[in-house]
């Protein structure tokens, strides 16, 4: 039977539609729908509480995008064939499908050794050999391979429809509203010049303001403090797990999740025994939760307090600063022990510090183009009177201290 098209109701965009068979196929894909189970932004609905979108919502979204690119770039006299349309539709459609469950929080706890772009690789060939090579050029597109350049750049750059489609929508569902961006005017001043994607210099403002949000966006929402304490929490959580693991203890957990707290796999791993890959397509957000739930009444003492002060809300105490502050790693570490009876190889998972950094604009990396007037093209921060300057490309890093704190001890 042969697949219509179909249009989604979609919160941020409205009706945007699917009318591509072959596209219909991959949304309608286990390891596709998956995403419907992956948290967007991982544990930040902790704070943000409307912040429950998920993986499968942004992609979908920036599927739409690419779609709008690419009519604005053949309008604009571009030479984009059918299958090249299709193939980059596919390519944004699953640049996130190697997600693991809440995303960026668990990416090197649960499964170590590859990141989640390499497993959607691996995701992306297997589905083509399952759809005899449909993903051929979609493959290449993501790699980088493919003679287009600006195609990749739409699907991953420091300008592509995923940031566009990411800031766009976490804005929306955390109800931050300076991450909204004007995506559609970018999108309509999109160009390419000899090969690279630019923007038309009239939509440099636009960029500026693209640029700007992503900056406030990090450190009002992805970094907030409190975000990163229900992340740390939670890496915490599956770290003393997999310890546990390691030392042979029974632990409560769904095939696919035990499958990766027994084992460790490397990116070998993944690329030689395609059963790895089928095991993580079974694993999101609900393998951890459940566990987290039953795993409050561990016998172990550490992983049953950390999964109750997550499942009570009760999260560690984050403080950030741009000056050092390992002085108060000792006093946090001598309260943590005394408050919660811990032993010295324990207090790591209550008391540790680090660095939090976000880059707002990467000038060694591909810059963003804006295609000038007069037929040159310049870097964005070396327009007249740039907005994106120096101080505002260079990088920010934050030193942190996470500790429990009297208030968080959970009642036990």
């Amino acid at each position: 039977m042969s697949i219509k098209g179909k249009i989604i109701n979609d919160p941020v965009y409205g009706f945007i539609k699917f009318p591509e068979p072959e596209l219909l196929q991959i949304i309608g894909h286990p390891w596709f729908q998956r995403l419907r189970n992956v948290k967007q932004m991982g544990t930040a609905h902790m704070v943000y509480p409307g912040a429950t979108h998920t993986r499968l919502h942004h992609s979908l979204g920036a599927c739409h995008l690419m779609g709008t690119a690419l009519d604005v770039l053949k309008a604009k006299g571009e030479a984009i064939s059918n299958d090249e349309y299709l193939a980059a539709r596919i390519a944004i459609l699953l640049h996130d499908v190697g997600h693991g469950p809440f995303s960026h929080a668990l990416e090197h706890s649960l499964v170590d050794g590859i990141k989640h772009e390499g497993i959607s690789h691996l995701i992306m060939q297997q589905l083509d050999r399952e759809y005899k090579g449909l993903l051929n050029d979609s493959i290449s597109i993501f790699d980088h391979s493919y003679p287009k350049k600006y195609l990749h750049q739409l699907v991953s750059s420091q300008l592509d429809v995923d940031r566009m489609d990411y800031l766009n929508r976490d804005s929306f569902y955390t109800g931050v509203s300076e991450g909204v961006i004007g995506y559609d005017r970018i999108l309509q001043m999109l160009t390419v010049r000899n090969g690279d994607l630019m923007v038309e210099e009239k939509g440099v403002h636009s960029v500026e303001k693209f640029i700007i949000a992503r900056r406030l966006m990090y450190w009002q929402v992805y970094l907030h403090k409190t975000v990163m304490a229900s992340e740390l929490l939670l890496i915490n959580i599956l770290n003393r797990a997999k310890e546990l693991a390691r030392q042979g203890q029974e632990l409560f957990g769904t095939p696919a999740l035990r499958y990766f707290l027994y084992n460790q796999f490397t990116a070998a791993d993944f690329e030689s025994t395609p059963e790895h890959l089928e095991w993580f397509c079974q694993l999101d957000d609900s393998d951890i939760l459940s566990s987290v739930k039953v795993w409050q009444s561990h016998n172990d003492k550490v992983l049953s307090i950390l999964c109750q002060m997550l499942t009570e809300r009760k999260l560690f105490k984050v403080v950030l600063s741009s000056a050092p502050l390992d002085h108060l790693l000792e006093e946090k570490r001598h309260t943590a022990k005394k408050l919660l009876n811990l032993k010295d190889d324990e207090i790591q998972y209550f008391v540790s510090t680090g660095t939090a950094s976000g880059s707002t604009y990467n000038v060694n990396d591909e810059r963003i183009q804006i295609a000038m007037k007069n037929g040159t093209s310049l870097d964005i921060s070396e327009i007249d009177n740039p907005v994106v300057n120096n101080t505002l490309a260079s990088p920010i890093h934050k030193n942190y201290i996470c500790f429990v704190q009297p208030e968080s001890e959970p009642n036990i």
